[in-house]
C-alpha cells in the first residue's frame, strides 16, 4: 500500500511512558494525557495514537453499540466472477448464489456461504472442490436463462491477526481490512436475504409513513462492525429507507405530480407538459415494474427496469411490426389481448427492452427503495419520521434486535460469531469539556460570556467590532397590495433598530424602498436601485435587502450574481408584525457580511489560537458532489480560512471540478491564496510585524477513512507546495472531520443530560472506548441538541507537526464550533468547516441564471464525452468571486 506518515508529522516526538497492558495500553487517571502506547512497528495512515485526553467533567453514556466476540477459526475468502455477464444488481447477484448454494450444488455449500453482492464470497470451511483445485464454474439457472459463475479461492483470514490489530499489535493493513469486511458481510447477509437493502442497512415495513409524492418511508436498521481499542464492536442504528409507493404505477405517478384520480392529468394531448413529464421521468427511472392485461394470463414474473416515458400516449405512439406496417401501442394490445385501454391518451413506459407499456398496465412490487434526492418539500416529513429523541431512539435500537436476530441466523452461528446482546448497549466513560469564554465589544454591559450548553444571547452585547451600513436600498419583490409602503416602514424601523442595539452604525435610517417584479431583469432592477443611491446620497450603497415573496429561490440565485455589494435577503413572510429577535438574528449575517466581527473567543481560553507568537491559520475545505447519475454536472470545492488574529474573520474560495473527485484539484492555488490573503490582513489591517503564519490547522470535511491516504498524499502535498511559494514554513496539522456515521451517545444518568433535549450536553468528547485501535481520533458533541439525537463528530488526525496532545486539540476544536457567526449557538463542526460546507453549496450562484443550468437534484445521465465538454462550460462559466466581496464573510 506504499509508504505511509507514522508518528506525529514531520518527527514529531510521540509521547511516551510504560504501557500498563499488553501492547496497546491506557491509564484511565491522573494528571495530562493518559498514556496509550501502540507497538512501534505499527504503521498507521495517520497520526498514532499514543494518549487519551483527561481533561473535563467525567460522566458515563450509553454508545449504539454491542460487545462481538470474534471468531477463532479461519475463514475462507473467494472471488467470484460473472464471466459472460456484465455487471448485475446487488439483489440480482444475492439470488444467483442463493440458487446456487440451495439448488446447484447444497452439497459443496454446507454449511452455507455468505456473500457481499459483488465479487466477495467467505466460507466457514474450505469448499470442497477437490484436491489442490481452487478454483470451479459452476452454472445457475434462474428465470429462464442460464448464468455461469466462477469460484476462486484467494485467501485464508486467520482472526488471530485482527485480534493483534485490536491490541495495537498489527498494521491495519490489507489483512486486517478483509477480516473486518467477512465479519459485516456475515451479520449482513440474513437480513440481506430478507429485506429491502441499501449497502450497510435494511428496511422493513413493519414501521412506515406514506409522505405524499409517490413516496412511503420505511423504518430501517444501520448495523456496522468496527474495530475499538482492545475489541471488536457492532455498531447498531435506526435509520429511514425513501420507498416507492407499491401498487398501480398510473397511481403513483398522478400523486408524484400532484393530480391524484385525473387519469388524463398525464395525458400529452390533454397539456401535460413536457417538462413535467421528464421532471416525472426522472423520479420513477429505474424502477421495477410488473405488468399485467385484465383478463389476460400475462403478469410478467420478473420485474423489468423502467427507462424512460414515452413522448405521446398510447393512442398516438406507433411502432413499426416485424412483418411490417405500422400500429400504434393502444391498437396492439386490442389486437393482440382484445383490450382496450381505459385511458388511451396516457404516457407509456418503456422499459430495458425497448417495450412501451401503458402505465395503466403497470404496477409496482413493494420494497423498492427510491435512491433519488428527496423532493425538497418532503424534506420536513422525512426529518419528522427520521428525529428520535435520544432515549426513544436508544430503546428503538433495543427493539431493533428482534428483527436482527444475530443468535437466530445461521450464517453469525456457523461462524463463531457471538454479539452480547443480553448486556445491551455499552456504557462508556464520556468527559464534557470546559466551555470557552467569548469576548464581546466596548459598550456590552456584559463583555464576556460563558455559553450555557452551547448557548448564549445578545441581550446587552455589541459586537466586538461592528461594522457600519453608510448607505443601503431596500427592494422588494413582493406586490405592493400585499407588502405595503406600511410594511415597509415597520420592516426598516425593526431592521435599523436591531442593527443599532448589537453596536453597528446605521448612517440612513431612511432608506431608498422600490417594488421591483421578480420575473424581471433582477441584475437591471438592481443597478438602477444602486443609481438611485447615488442620486440621493452621494454614493453606491454598500447594502442591498431584497424582500422576497414565497418560493423566490430564482430570484435570490439571481441577487446573488450582484457580487460586488453586500446583499441581504429576507422573507416577507417573515417581516410582517416580526418580533426583534427575528432582525437580531439577521444583523449576526449582517455584520460579518459587511467587514465586521461578532465575538472571538477569550484569548486565555483558547491560548493555541491566540499566541501572539505563533500566528495561526485555521483552515475548512470541503466538496459537494451532484446528485448519483447526473453525469453532466460537476463536483464544487471550497476552501475557507481566517485572516485575523482572532480566527473570526474568515475568507473563501471555492472551485469546479471533475464530477465526483474526492480530491481537491485546485486546493495549491486556494492555499497561496488564503495564505497571501491572511499575510496581507495582519501586515496592513493589524500591522503586525510577523504576519506570516507559523502554524496551519486543516480541517477537511467530506472524506471517508479509505480516502485519508489520498489527502495525504495529495492534497498535503498541495498545501505544503503552497508555503513553499510563499517561501513562508509553517508546521501543519491535518485533521478530517466527519459527521456521515451512525455513532451516537446517550447520558446514561438523566440529569447529565440537557434538559430539554435529553442529548449529552456541547461538549461531550470520547476518545477511549469506541476509537481507533491505533490512530489518533475522537468523537466530540460540540452542539447542545434541540430535536432528536444528537450526532457527533469524528474527528481523524491525520498529520500533526504541532505535537497536539489530546486534551489540547479536543479544546481547539470546541473553541472553534463557538465562533460561527450566523448563531448564539455552537455547531456541530469548527466554523471554518461548517462555512466552507456554505460555500460549496452555494457555488450555484457564481454562474449567470440566463445561462439555464440545471442544479437541481435530479439525475441526468449523458455520455462521457458530452459529459467533459459539459465540465469544460462549466468552468469556463464560474465567475470568479468580486473583488469587493473577496475579503468579507459574502457567505453568512
Amino acid at each position: 500500500m506504499g509508504p505511509r506518515p507514522t508518528g506525529r508529522g514531520r518527527g514529531g516526538p510521540p509521547r511516551g511512558g510504560p504501557p500498563t497492558r499488553g501492547g496497546a495500553a491506557a491509564s484511565a487517571s491522573g494528571g495530562g494525557s493518559a498514556v496509550y502506547t501502540v507497538s512501534p512497528h505499527v504503521t498507521t495512515i495517520g497520526v498514532k495514537r499514543t494518549a487519551f485526553g483527561t481533561s473535563g467533567r467525567r460522566m458515563e453514556v450509553y454508545t449504539n453499540h454491542f460487545a462481538v466476540k470474534i471468531p477463532e477459526a479461519v475463514i475462507h475468502h473467494y472471488d467470484i466472477i460473472s464471466p459472460s455477464e456484465k455487471t448485475l444488481p446487488a439483489r440480482l447477484n444475492m439470488e444467483l448464489i442463493t440458487t446456487l448454494q440451495l439448488s446447484v450444488a447444497p452439497d459443496i455449500f454446507t454449511p452455507r456461504a455468505v456473500y457481499d453482492g459483488r465479487k466477495n464470497l467467505f466460507a466457514a470451511r474450505e469448499l470442497p472442490f477437490g484436491p489442490n483445485i481452487p478454483s470451479r464454474e459452476f452454472e445457475v439457472p434462474f428465470n429462464n436463462k442460464s448464468y455461469k459463475i466462477r469460484l476462486t479461492k484467494v485467501a485464508e483470514i486467520n482472526p488471530e491477526v485482527l485480534a493483534r490489530f485490536l491490541e495495537g499489535k498489527q498494521s491495519h493493513d490489507n489483512a486486517v481490512l478483509t477480516a473486518i469486511t467477512a465479519l459485516n458481510v456475515v451479520i449482513r447477509m440474513e437480513p440481506t436475504l430478507k429485506y429491502p437493502f441499501n449497502v450497510r442497512s435494511f428496511f422493513t415495513d413493519k414501521e412506515t409513513k406514506d409522505i405524499g409524492s409517490g413516496i412511503i418511508l420505511w423504518r430501517g436498521y444501520f448495523q456496522s462492525i468496527r474495530p475499538a481499542i482492545g475489541r471488536m464492536l457492532i455498531n447498531v442504528d435506526i435509520s429511514t429507507g425513501t420507498m416507492y409507493k407499491s401498487g398501480a404505477l398510473l397511481d403513483l405517478c398522478l400523486e408524484f405530480v400532484g393530480r391524484p384520480g385525473q387519469h388524463l392529468a398525464l395525458a400529452p394531448r390533454k397539456g401535460f407538459p413536457d417538462r413535467e413529464r421528464l421532471r416525472l421521468q426522472r423520479f420513477i427511472s429505474g424502477i421495477r415494474i410488473t405488468t399485467n392485461v385484465p383478463g389476460q394470463n400475462t403478469q410478467s414474473r420478473m420485474p423489468r427496469v423502467l427507462k424512460k416515458l414515452s413522448t405521446a400516449g398510447a393512442s398516438d405512439l406507433t411502432f413499426t411490426m416485424r412483418e411490417g406496417g405500422t400500429m400504434t401501442v393502444a391498437e396492439y394490445f386490442q389486437r393482440t389481448y382484445n383490450f382496450r385501454l381505459r385511458y388511451p391518451e396516457v404516457l407509456c413506459a418503456e422499459v430495458g427492452s425497448g417495450a412501451l407499456i401503458p402505465l395503466e398496465l403497470c404496477f409496482v412490487p413493494p420494497g423498492q427503495i427510491m435512491r433519488k434526492q428527496v423532493p425538497p418539500e418532503k424534506t420536513k416529513d422525512v426529518l419528522d419520521f427520521a428525529t428520535k429523541r435520544p432515549e426513544d431512539r436508544l430503546q428503538s435500537i433495543r427493539n431493533g434486535l428482534s428483527v436482527l436476530e444475530y443468535g437466530q441466523s445461521e450464517y453469525v452461528r456457523q461462524f463463531g460469531l457471538v454479539v452480547d446482546e443480553t448486556a445491551g448497549p455499552l456504557t462508556i466513560n464520556a468527559r464534557v469539556l470546559d466551555t470557552p469564554v467569548l469576548r464581546y465589544g466596548r459598550g456590552s454591559r456584559q463583555p464576556t460570556i460563558k455559553p450555557a450548553n452551547g448557548s448564549w444571547n445578545m441581550m446587552d452585547k455589541k459586537f466586538y467590532n461592528p461594522a457600519t451600513i453608510e448607505r443601503w436600498v431596500v427592494v422588494v419583490y413582493e406586490r405592493q397590495q400585499r407588502f405595503t409602503a406600511a410594511n415597509a416602514k415597520e420592516m426598516v424601523d425593526g431592521f435599523t433598530a436591531a442593527c443599532r442595539d448589537v453596536g453597528m452604525i446605521v448612517k440612513d435610517a431612511n432608506p431608498i424602498v422600490r417594488w421591483e417584479n421578480g420575473q424581471g431583469n433582477i441584475s437591471a432592477q438592481l443597478r438602477d436601485a444602486g443609481k438611485e443611491c447615488m442620486a440621493k446620497s452621494g454614493g453606491p450603497p454598500n447594502l442591498i435587502v431584497a424582500v422576497l415573496p414565497e418560493g423566490g429561490t430564482d430570484i435570490y440565485t439571481a441577487i446573488k450574481q450582484c457580487m460586488g455589494v453586500a446583499t441581504q435577503c429576507l422573507k416577507s413572510s417573515r417581516c410582517f408584525r416580526a418580533r426583534q429577535q427575528y432582525y437580531a438574528n439577521v444583523s449576526l449575517k449582517l455584520n460579518v457580511k459587511l467587514g465586521g466581527i461578532n465575538t472571538i473567543p477569550d484569548p486565555p481560553s483558547a491560548p493555541f489560537l491566540t499566541d501572539p507568537n505563533n500566528p495561526t491559520i485555521v483552515m475548512g475545505a470541503d466538496v459537494i458532489h451532484p446528485a448519483p447519475g447526473s453525469e453532466g454536472r460537476p463536483s464544487f470545492t471550497s476552501l475557507v480560512g481566517n485572516v485575523d488574529s482572532d480566527t473570526a474573520k474568515y475568507i473563501a474560495a471555492s472551485s469546479v471540478q471533475t464530477s465526483r473527485r474526492e480530491i481537491i484539484e485546485d486546493l495549491h492555488i486556494m492555499a497561496r491564496h488564503m495564505l497571501d490573503m491572511y499575510i496581507k490582513y495582519r501586515r496592513n489591517v493589524e500591522k503586525k510585524a510577523n504576519a506570516a503564519p507559523k502554524r496551519i490547522i486543516f480541517y477537511r470535511d467530506g472524506v471517508s477513512e479509505g480516502q485519508f491516504d489520498h489527502v495525504l498524499k495529495q492534497e498535503l502535498p498541495l498545501l505544503q507546495q503552497a508555503c513553499e511559494e510563499l517561501n513562508i514554513k509553517p508546521t501543519i496539522t491535518v485533521i478530517v472531520v466527519g459527521k456521515r456515521h451512525h455513532v451516537r451517545f446517550f447520558p446514561k444518568n438523566p440529569a447529565d443530560g440537557d434538559r430539554k433535549s435529553g442529548n449529552c450536553p456541547a461538549g461531550t468528547v470520547i476518545d477511549r472506548d469506541v476509537g481507533h485501535p491505533t490512530e489518533f481520533d475522537f468523537y466530540l458533541q460540540s452542539h447542545g441538541g434541540l430535536l432528536g439525537t444528537s450526532r457527533p463528530a469524528h474527528y481523524n488526525v491525520l498529520y500533526d507537526e504541532n505535537n497536539f496532545t489530546p486534551d489540547g486539540l479536543q479544546s481547539l476544536s470546541f473553541a472553534l464550533c463557538h465562533v460561527y457567526a450566523r448563531s448564539t449557538r455552537s455547531v456541530s463542526i469548527p466554523a471554518p468547516v461548517y462555512y466552507a460546507d456554505i460555500v460549496c453549496s452555494r457555488a450555484k450562484n457564481h454562474y449567470d441564471p440566463n445561462e439555464r443550468f440545471d442544479f437541481s437534484d435530479s439525475a441526468t445521465d449523458i455520455e462521457g464525452s458530452v459529459a467533459d465538454q459539459s465540465l469544460a462550460k462549466f468552468k469556463s462559466l464560474f465567475k470568479p468571486l468580486h473583488q469587493k466581496m473577496a475579503t468579507l464573510m459574502y457567505f453568512s
